[in-house]
């Protein structure tokens, strides 16, 4: 697998893309905006003007794109991945996003000789970066061996959770710690910048303690800079919260503490706010 499709170069596609260019892959890509790509195409990926077109010629075929309905829209009809794939190759979506669909892929992928994973990521901005990502998969065992190269140039933490969808749903577990951490952050630092205490001081002896979280090493510091930049933008983090809690719905589980970091990042999306990273919570206590 030399010939490498990615489709969607956001915050995190555009750094993934780019680790898959240096380590020597001709890399292919889309996305609906050109303007996004043009680093990437200046070190020597190819531009195409649709899904389709990269997909004919991708022996794998990557995704990150914002929404299940974007991942349903590249993924079928004529224009899709699976309609336009050449036979054996990998589809690999890093979407997060919901698990009934990345079952769905994997069977109608399989039906037209596609090998497909699900493949959600965590770490953000920095991880994807710093190719450091912790990447949570889904799919047969030989599909992911086959896989793990590649995967092992955007992370380091990279598991096998089980058949399709089972990336999807240990996304979900990830998301949900991460929904009730992010309210225990914000407070922490307010509380801090409150007390008269220096928060960045706090942070030497709390984030090395058992409150430690990826969160309060790496957003926290942001949240004392009222650095609202987004690593991760709010509106993706809703919509990841939204299928976290329907799926729990589904199952009969209550999740409290989701509900409650749901319905205050529903409060910064209502104020226009979808466009910050997940730091900017503390935007809503001081409103």
């Amino acid at each position: 697998m030399r010939t490498i499709g990615f489709i969607g170069i956001g915050v995190m596609g555009k750094s993934m893309a780019n680790h898959l260019i240096d380590a020597g892959y001709d890399v292919h890509i889309y996305n609906r905006t050109k303007k996004k790509a043009e680093e990437l195409l200046e070190k020597g990926a190819h531009w195409h003007e649709s899904v389709a077109s990269v997909s004919q010629v991708s022996d794998c075929i990557m995704t990150m794109v914002g929404y299940p309905s974007d991942v349903e829209a590249i993924y079928f009809g004529k224009d899709g991945i699976i309609e336009n794939a050449k036979a054996n190759s990998l589809l690999i979506d890093f979407t997060t996003s919901k698990p009934s669909l990345s079952k769905k892929i994997a069977v109608e992928a399989k039906k037209v000789s596609l090998n497909a994973l699900d493949a959600p990521v965590s770490g953000g901005d920095i991880g994807a970066k710093n190719k450091t990502l912790t990447i949570m998969v889904g799919g047969e065992k030989d599909v992911f061996k086959k896989a793990e190269p590649l995967l092992t140039l955007l992370g380091k933490n990279i598991v096998l959770q089980g058949p399709s969808g089972a990336g999807q749903h240990t996304k979900m577990c990830n998301q949900i710690t991460i929904a009730s951490n992010m309210i225990g952050v914000t407070e922490a630092i307010l509380y801090a910048q409150k007390s008269g205490l220096n928060p960045t001081r706090v942070l030497e002896s709390i984030s090395k303690g058992a409150a430690g979280s990826w969160s309060l090493e790496n957003l926290a510091p942001r949240m004392i800079l009222e650095d609202t930049a987004p690593g991760f933008y709010i509106k993706h983090f809703i919509k990841d919260m939204q299928i976290a809690k329907e799926t729990a719905d589904e199952m009969g589980l209550k999740v409290p503490g989701l509900t409650l970091a749901l319905s205050m990042y529903q409060q910064l999306s209502d104020q226009g706010l979808d466009e910050l990273g997940t730091q900017a919570l503390y935007l809503l206590y001081n409103a």
